[in-house]
C-alpha cells in the first residue's frame, strides 16, 4: 500500500513538471511526497468530544498525496493555478492568503487545490494509475514558502512560553507583511525590466554557434511582451533546438517570426492560462516546421505532446 502511495506520488510530480514545462511557466521546484502510515494513522484516530473526526479516512483524508510548487513571484501562483485547472480536474481550490486578507491579516498564504487527472484527456499510459487517486498540491512564491517553513517549525517543533505567545504572533504577523511587501516589489521589478528591456546584447562566444540564452531571454521579452519569464534552463534548451534548425542569430529568428500568424497561433491554442516566453517561441516554430520540428533530437522526450499541439494548430478555429 505505501509503495503504490510513493509510486504515484513520484507519478504525480512527473505529471506536473510536464505540464509546468510544457506551458513553459517559471517555477523554482516541483516536489512531492507520500503521507507515512504513522502520520495517516494518527490523523485517522482524531475524534472530537469522543466522535472520530473521519467516518472513512480512506476517503476524506485527502493529502494522503501531496505536492508543492515554488515560483518565484505572486503572479506565477495564478498561472501555475490556472493551468492547473485547465489540464487537470479541480476537486478544491482554496486561496489561504485571500482568506487571511480578507480577515484584515497577515499570515499563511498559500493556494491549496485538490486535484486527479483529466479523465477526458488522453492520458500517458505511464500514469494510467494516476486516473483514481488524488494529490493536493500546494502553490506558493519562495517567499511564501520560506515564512510557512520557518513559523511551522517554530511552533510546532519547541514548547512556547506562555508569557512569549503575543510577542511571536506579531512578530510573526510583521515579518508575513514584509514579505508580502517583497513579493511585490519583486513582481515590479519583473514588470519593469520586461517593460524597459533593450535589443543589447551579449558578446558572441565565437566557440559556440547557439544563441545564448540571455540573448534568446532579452529577445524573447520584447517579442512576447505580455509573456511571463520562463525557467533558465529552458532558454538554453530551446536555444539548441533552433541550433538545430540552423538558426544561429537573434537577427535569424525575428525574421523567421515576421513570417507567423501570431494571432491565429493564440486563437488555435485557445491558452487559458499565462504561457511563458519559451512556449509562445515553441509553439510558433511548430507552427513554421511542423513535422520536422518534431523530429529534432531535442524533442525526442515530448513528440507526443508536440503532436497534440501539431494538430491544435492545423485545425480551424470555428
Amino acid at each position: 500500500m505505501q509503495g503504490e502511495l510513493r509510486e504515484a506520488t513520484d507519478g504525480f510530480v512527473a505529471t506536473l513538471t510536464t505540464l509546468l514545462d510544457d506551458a513553459g511557466i517559471n517555477y523554482l521546484s516541483v516536489t512531492g511526497r507520500a503521507k507515512s502510515v504513522a502520520s495517516f494513522a494518527a490523523k485517522a484516530d482524531r475524534s472530537v468530544d469522543g466522535v472520530p473526526v473521519y467516518s472513512d479516512p480512506l476517503e476524506q483524508i485527502t493529502d494522503q498525496i501531496g505536492l508543492r510548487v515554488i515560483t518565484y513571484i505572486h503572479s506565477d501562483v495564478s498561472a501555475v493555478a490556472d493551468l492547473l485547472s485547465d489540464q487537470l480536474t479541480i476537486l478544491d481550490d482554496r486561496d489561504l492568503g485571500q482568506e487571511t486578507a480578507r480577515e484584515g491579516r497577515f499570515g499563511y498564504a498559500s493556494r491549496h487545490l485538490l486535484v486527479s487527472l483529466d479523465q477526458a484527456r488522453t492520458t500517458p499510459s505511464t500514469y494510467e494509475h494516476l486516473g483514481h487517486r488524488r494529490a493536493q498540491i500546494q502553490v506558493r512564491t519562495v517567499l511564501q514558502h520560506a515564512w510557512a517553513e520557518f513559523e511551522h517549525a517554530i511552533r510546532y517543533k519547541g514548547t512556547i512560553p506562555e508569557e512569549h505567545v503575543h510577542d511571536l504572533d506579531r512578530r510573526f504577523t510583521l515579518a508575513a507583511g514584509l514579505l508580502e511587501l517583497a513579493d511585490r516589489e519583486f513582481s515590479q521589478i519583473r514588470d519593469q525590466l520586461q517593460a524597459t528591456v533593450t535589443d543589447q546584447r551579449t558578446e558572441q562566444d565565437v566557440t559556440d554557434p547557439r544563441i545564448s540564452s540571455e540573448d534568446l531571454a532579452t529577445f524573447l521579452a520584447g517579442q512576447y511582451a505580455e509573456a511571463g519569464w520562463s525557467r533558465t534552463d529552458h532558454y538554453a534548451w530551446v536555444s539548441g533546438l533552433l541550433l538545430e534548425l540552423g538558426i544561429t542569430s537573434l537577427d535569424e529568428l525575428a525574421g523567421l517570426l515576421t513570417s507567423v500568424d501570431t494571432a491565429a497561433i493564440n486563437a488555435r491554442m485557445d491558452y487559458r492560462y499565462p504561457p511563458g516566453a519559451v512556449r509562445r517561441l515553441d509553439d510558433a516554430l511548430l507552427a513554421v516546421f511542423g513535422a520536422r520540428y518534431l523530429g529534432l533530437h531535442g524533442n525526442s522526450h515530448r513528440e507526443a505532446l508536440l503532436r497534440t499541439r501539431l494538430d491544435k494548430l492545423r485545425t480551424p478555429v470555428e
